[in-house]
């Protein structure tokens, strides 16, 4: 049985007359299965598959949008050629050569730099307090992870962590699944899907994210876009998919409409 609803195949078959498709997608959670630890990360081989088949359609641009830097997504996502990059939150983007873009990269400033000392600082001292939780250091932020944690552990180190980061200038704490991500660039992932919709002239665009800082992407649709959200939880996207597993159904259904 399909795990595409009805109303979701209507919409996808209304895409085989738009010009020109963006195809979005966030990494940990939608392309990939969440796992302990991020470097562990891998994307599911269909989803893998569908997406490097939709990169080489003409007239459909295929992108990553993630939380993760682009190093990173890189190393353990291996997106296809063609596609675009989108990485920390919307605050680092690439795309290909023969689009018509300039790539942004992290340059952080002195201000910035001390920000992340601090908050390193922080998450350092309620990460060492706390048994099985852990750090993911990035080039712009400092995460701290509680998914290995007993529950009650993890709801005192998100507090700890929040009270203070609190106050601390230059510096945003963005929540996640399990996650607080203590970052001194200002973006989200709307930021970045707005940058993919005007890089690739996109007429409609499809996204599907699984993440609370995928709700900014979500709310960056526009009426004839279709949104997924990737598992359960309150969302803005009109559609739903159970989990990463589900996606590569929907990719391939795309995949099929824009073939004929």
């Amino acid at each position: 049985m399909s795990p595409i609803s009805p109303d979701l195949a209507d919409a996808i078959e209304s895409l085989v007359e738009t010009p020109i498709l963006l195809v979005a997608v966030d990494f940990d959670g939608t392309m990939a299965p969440l796992v302990d630890r991020p470097e562990d990360a891998r994307p599911l081989p269909a989803a893998s598959e569908a997406l490097a088949k939709l990169a080489a359609l003409e007239n459909t641009v295929t992108a990553v949008i993630s939380g993760r830097d682009l190093a990173s997504l890189r190393a353990v996502g291996n997106p296809p050629e063609q596609t675009l990059l989108v990485g920390s939150h919307g605050t680092e983007r690439w795309a290909p050569a023969d689009f018509d873009a300039e790539d942004e990269h992290i340059d952080l400033s002195p201000a910035q730099t001390s920000a992340l000392a601090r908050a390193t600082e922080i998450l350092e001292a309620v990460s060492s307090s706390s048994p099985g939780t852990s750090l993911e250091y990035k080039p712009a932020s400092v995460v701290l992870h509680v998914r290995q944690a007993d529950p009650e552990v993890a709801s005192a180190a998100l507090r700890a962590a929040h009270e203070q980061l609190d106050g601390v200038e230059n510096l945003q704490a963005l929540d996640g699944k399990a996650v607080l991500e203590a970052s001194v660039l200002v973006g989200t992932k709307g930021d970045g899907l707005n940058w993919l919709r005007e890089v690739a002239d996109a007429s409609t665009v499809l996204f599907a994210g699984d993440d609370v800082t995928d709700e900014d992407a979500f709310a960056a649709l526009r009426p004839g876009d279709i949104g997924v959200k990737i598992g359960s939880g309150k969302s803005k996207a009109e559609f739903r998919l159970n989990g990463p597993g589900e996606l590569p159904a929907l990719l391939e259904l795309v995949l099929d409409m824009r073939s004929l």
